[in-house]
Formats: C-alpha cells, sequence, structure tokens
C-alpha cells in the first residue's frame, strides 16, 4: 500500500538523541516501504538548506517544510517567507518544546498569518508540558481558523494529552492530527471514525522512529483496507494539494 510520510526529518540529532539519517538513506527506507513522498524538515531552523538539497535532489519524492523559530522573530519570519517564496517549500514546521515558547504565544501569529498567505499548512510538534500541549496548539487554531493546523504525534505518549488531541480536533475543523510516537492504535481509528476521515494521517518521525513500527499501528488499528488507505496516503495528499 502506498504511503506519504507526514513528519520526517533529514539530519542529526546529537545529544540525547544520538539518531541521524541523510537523504539518500531516506530515499532508500522510502522505497523498502513504500513511501512514494516524504513531508520533510530538517533538525532545527538552521539547517533548513539540508531540506532544499534534498528536494533539488529528488523533487518528485520530498515535500519541503521550512523549520521556523518564533523566538527569532522577523529573522525567522522572513526566513520562512523566503523558502515558501522563492523555494517552492510547501508548509512550515514549529516546535515549541524544542525553542521554549508555548504554542499559543501571540509570537507564533505572524507565521500562522504567513502559512494563511500562501495557502501551506502547519506542522506542530505535540504533547509535551509545558509548551505544545494539545490545549495551547487548539487556542492557536482557534483564533487562526483558515490556516490548516496538524498536531504532530496527536498528544505524543501521554494518553491524557491524546484525549485532549482528540477532543480538540473534534472541536476545531482546521486541526490535523499526525500519529506517530504515538502508541495506541484504536486512537488511530477513533480519529478516523470520530475526529474526520480526512484529518487523520501516517507519519514516521524518522529517523527518530522506524517505519515498520509506525506502520503496524495502523494495521492494527482496526481500520479497514479502505480506511487504512485513506491514513497512509489519501489524507496527506488531500491536505498538501497532490
Amino acid at each position: 500500500m502506498k504511503k506519504i510520510d507526514a513528519h520526517c526529518h533529514v539530519g542529526e540529532f546529537g545529544g540525547w538523541a544520538d539518531v541521524r539519517i541523510n537523504i539518500e538513506e531516506l530515499i532508500k527506507q522510502m522505497d523498502e516501504y513504500e513511501i512514494v513522498k516524504t513531508v520533510l524538515c530538517s533538525v532545527d531552523h538552521l539547517t533548513n538548506e539540508d531540506v532544499l538539497d534534498a528536494y533539488k535532489k529528488y523533487p518528485d519524492r520530498i515535500i519541503p517544510t521550512v523549520f521556523a523559530n518564533p523566538i527569532d522573530a522577523k529573522k525567522s519570519l522572513d526566513m520562512a517567507e523566503h523558502y515558501l517564496k522563492d523555494e517552492n517549500f510547501k508548509g512550515i514546521k514549529l516546535h515549541p518544546l524544542q525553542h521554549a515558547y508555548v504554542a499559543d504565544e501571540e509570537i507564533v501569529d505572524p507565521f500562522m498569518d504567513l502559512a494563511e498567505k500562501y495557502n501551506v499548512p502547519v506542522f506542530i510538534h505535540s504533547g509535551h508540558p509545558p509548551y505544545s500541549l494539545p490545549w495551547s496548539i487548539a487556542l492557536l487554531a482557534e483564533r487562526h481558523p483558515n490556516v490548516k493546523t496538524v498536531m504532530i504525534h496527536m498528544g505524543h505518549g501521554h494518553g491524557v494529552y491524546i484525549d485532549a488531541a482528540l477532543k480538540m480536533a473534534k472541536r476545531f475543523s482546521n486541526i490535523y492530527l499526525e500519529m506517530s510516537g504515538m502508541p495506541m492504535g484504536s486512537k488511530i481509528k477513533e480519529a478516523y471514525e470520530k475526529v474526520g476521515k480526512d484529518r487523520i494521517m501516517f507519519g514516521t518521525d524518522v529517523p527518530f522512529h522506524h517505519p515498520t513500527v509506525e506502520m503496524q499501528k495502523v494495521i492494527t488499528s482496526g481500520l479497514d483496507e479502505k480506511a487504512q488507505h485513506d491514513v497512509f496516503y489519501n489524507n496527506a495528499a488531500k491536505l498538501l494539494g497532490l
């Protein structure tokens, strides 16, 4: 079954993570697991050129997103607009936990406005207090109803946060869910049935997770083959206008 990976990185994460993948390794992995396209971001806001290089080398396989840091304010905003306007990037990645700001802070609003201007989704890390909790992301999405806001990890590994991600997505129709790192396959089915058949997407968070681990959560979720195809491919294709 062909797939679009809605959340993947290229580069090296040092320190506690100690994981890495280069573009050649990623393409080989994609081929092995029938991942036809990957929504790609870098390791941080300083390494977006790695994504640009990957996109130029594999334009039919890579969907590039720009990693932004609202703490850098205008500098990062100008950088994000450059990649969206001049380099054909297709989304914005935000990581409140990594850069230590609460997801619904006013400093994030210009980046949401930029996403609306270029009609691209915003991918936001979720699931870790105090910065990236589902409630905060929902408050941001509420202020920007015209921006498709993807809650990466849909609450991650904490049951209360996973439940909150589902509740917030039910409340706000511009919230989408990506399931990498979220351990409960049953919640993928619940999202499909109760949030929206087109608002839950497959992702891997490579190099942190292996595609087979994330695939099994969809396969064993209880969804039938047609619904699995929506999660694996159709929903991301629709979100990104492919």
